[in-house]
């Protein structure tokens, strides 16, 4: 029988990461921002407080059954359904891998909290770090980000230029773009501008695919974000859908199903990509949580996507 873990989830096809074995550090929806695009719906406790939220003993302790057992991924990588720097141990964590695996460790943050230097510092034990800037002044980053009152743009976009300096790995910089809010071409021009100060290695232009926060966010058309690559340097990239040639290696069940939808809505054809199953057979899991009240679906330009639903006992 597969273990099930409490704070892993996947490995799950990732847009740029191949297999993605992700760590949760963060009780749900934990977070600086409250984005008007986030997948995971809106923000339920917005905080800029820095704690042991999970027990780094219970995390490494899984971390090493699952290497032990054999775990295969590209990355492992801090993400899930909160900001991993708002965990206070998150460098330990990376470092437990380092020590204990050759697989590469990746941080996704949004960056609000890189002008603390111990979260510099601890983000540079990281092979690949991917930041976010979806603004360009302190209306735009309160409109679409709606930050903690305390934190300021300017202060963040400087401790970016400085983590560049300072980190010696991969550096990713994602741009999420809202049709109509951050789309201009002034605007993007802007946004661009801070982004070449940054000097990334990659740039990648996101939008809104997956059901977000709010009802009056759109996705930005291909097309459209297509003609605005060019605006960057490095030149951006926009990101595509799930990869569908490659499955992780999970049993799919209803417990590794929704362990997945806790972290990302998806439709009924991602979670077969994911776990290389029939369509058909993702239906009777999805009909079996659905009847019991543990997922709903909200319904999107691509169809309907699943998501678990909060029980309030987490």
């Amino acid at each position: 029988m597969e273990r099930e873990y409490k704070h892993l989830f996947g490995p799950v096809p990732s847009r740029r990461l191949g297999r993605s074995l992700g760590v949760d550090l963060t009780p749900f929806k934990t977070c600086t921002l409250d984005c008007i695009f986030c997948q995971l719906g809106r923000t339920t406790h917005k905080t800029l407080d820095r704690k042991e939220y999970v027990p780094v003993g219970d995390v490494e302790a899984e971390l090493d059954a699952w290497i032990r057992a054999g775990g295969k991924a590209d990355y492992i990588t801090l993400s899930g359904s909160g900001e991993p720097t708002l965990h206070s141990r998150f460098g330990d964590v990376l470092r437990f891998v380092r020590e204990r695996t050759v697989i590469p460790t990746a941080l996704l943050s949004n960056g609000t909290l890189f002008w603390q230097p111990a979260v510099r510092e601890a983000a540079k034990l990281a092979n690949l770090v991917k930041l976010s800037l979806s603004a360009w002044d302190q209306s735009s980053f309160y409109h679409v980000n709606r930050p903690h009152p305390d934190l300021k743009f300017r202060q963040i976009v400087e401790s970016y230029r400085t983590f560049r300096e300072e980190f010696q790995g991969k550096l990713w910089l994602e741009v999420f773009l809202v049709w109509g809010t951050n789309t201009a071409p002034a605007d993007v021009e802007k946004i661009a501008a801070i982004a070449e100060g940054i000097k990334p290695d990659e740039i990648h232009l996101n939008t809104a695919v997956r059901p977000p926060a709010e009802e009056f966010v759109f996705a930005m058309p291909m097309a459209k974000m297509e003609t605005l690559t060019g605006l960057f340097h490095p030149w951006a990239e926009v990101i595509a859908e799930f990869p569908s040639n490659k499955s992780a290696d999970v049993e799919a069940n209803e417990a590794t199903i929704l362990a997945m939808l806790k972290r990302r809505p998806c439709t009924a054809q991602q979670i077969a990509e994911v776990f290389g199953m029939h369509p058909n057979e993702v239906s009777k899991y999805l009909g079996k949580l659905s009847r019991t009240g543990k997922i709903g679906a909200r319904r999107s330009g691509k169809g309907a996507y699943y998501a678990a639903v909060e029980t309030g006992g987490q």
